[in-house]
């Protein structure tokens, strides 16, 4: 009988190379890595923290000379700013609620109600997203402005005018995230729910939803950064008493040449947009999103 010899190069179930040793796993290399960090870093640096830090510069130059803290002080004690200031945030925050809600109903039906045409929508939706926020504005300049369509209607040039184009507009930046997050919901859920007896009310209520609250969360949180900064809207719309953050620096400064004022103005809308995008980074975070 044979005898079965072990063979040398089989150690624990595992073989070894023959005629090398085992090669050592080492990570990138530092200068790699910073060779391929460098174009972006320098991107971003040259088309946008230098033109930044130029805003930030001329805030803090009046133009009396030297550098101060003046323009701030005078657009934070003008009734103005705290106008536009009040105005931009209440349109922001009902803009954003009604995109929500309009979004999410609007979701339901394109990913859970059979109709002819509901995958062209749902194609429609991500055209709908490059269109420039001015088209919509137009196209319901046509239908309710003064020589409308369906009739001569004022209130375009009100406030409630744009938070009915806002809303128009932003509202598909709600859809998008929803529609993805459906796409991705089991189905089977929905039909173990229904033949247990829940209704539709409550299978949206109970299983739709939380599985919908991150996507939500980011639209919701995209749309209130984008209506804070929204320009074309507001300016389209021709609403003379809606002055906005945006509105306040244009006039200050193609109308009156105040550029430090301005500037300041920019710097406090920059400061808000960043200060929410870094709540909700942090909610979110809390949350388990």
């Amino acid at each position: 009988m044979a005898e079965v010899v072990e063979n040398p190069q089989v150690v624990r179930g595992r073989a070894r190379p023959r005629g090398g040793s085992r090669k050592s796993k080492t990570g990138p290399r530092p200068f790699g890595a910073l060779a391929w960090a460098l174009p972006p870093v320098v991107a971003l640096a040259l088309f946008f923290l230098y033109p930044l830090a130029l805003v930030v510069r001329q805030s803090l130059r009046p133009d009396t000379g030297g550098t101060s803290l003046q323009p701030y002080a005078d657009v934070f004690a003008s009734e103005a700013f705290r106008h536009a200031l009040w105005t931009t945030v209440w349109l922001a925050l009902a803009a954003t609620a009604g995109c929500l809600v309009l979004g999410f109903l609007l979701a339901l039906v394109i990913a859970f109600v059979p109709f002819p045409g509901a995958r062209a929508v749902a194609r429609f939706i991500d055209v709908y997203l490059s269109f420039p926020s001015f088209l919509i504005t137009l196209a319901l300049l046509f239908l309710y402005g003064g020589t409308g369509v369906v009739g001569s209607f004022q209130f375009l040039t009100t406030p409630w005018g744009v938070l009915l184009a806002e809303v128009t507009y932003f509202t598909p930046f709600v859809m998008r995230p929803l529609l993805a997050a459906f796409a991705q919901l089991d189905t089977a859920q929905l039909e173990a729910a229904g033949s247990l007896g829940a209704r539709a009310p409550r299978i949206v209520r109970q299983v739709i939803l939380p599985e919908a609250l991150p996507a939500l969360a980011a639209g919701g949180s995209l749309v209130l950064v984008l209506c804070l900064n929204e320009f074309g809207i507001v300016l389209f719309t021709g609403a003379k008493g809606v002055t906005t953050l945006p509105m306040l620096v244009y006039g200050k400064a193609i109308l009156e040449s105040d550029y430090p004022g301005a500037c300041a103005v920019a710097v406090v809308n920059v400061l808000i947009s960043v200060g929410l995008y870094g709540l909700y980074r942090v909610v979110s975070r809390r949350a388990g999103a």
